[in-house]
């Protein structure tokens, strides 16, 4: 992952439902995916604000990946 690299919201929330998270509620701005094995993450969506390289990280943990296999993931979506 590049230190100055950031992802759009919509490819994020698209590789979450490709890993089989659905989107459970929104609070606010943010977007609460829970997986059917019980895994929970939250995606803000501020505008068009990206997801920097420091929250992609904290949801990578959240979804039991490497920061650098989601980024991967995100890229190829």
């Amino acid at each position: 992952m590049r230190a100055s690299q950031t992802y759009e919201v919509r490819k994020l929330t698209r590789v979450l439902g490709k890993l089989g998270f659905a989107l459970e509620r929104i609070h606010g701005s943010h977007l609460i995916f829970k997986h059917p094995d019980g895994r929970i993450t939250v995606v803000p969506r501020h505008g068009n604000q990206e997801i920097g390289r420091g929250l992609l990280r904290s949801i990578s943990g959240d979804l039991r990946l490497s920061p650098e296999e989601l980024a991967r993931m995100i890229d190829e979506a």
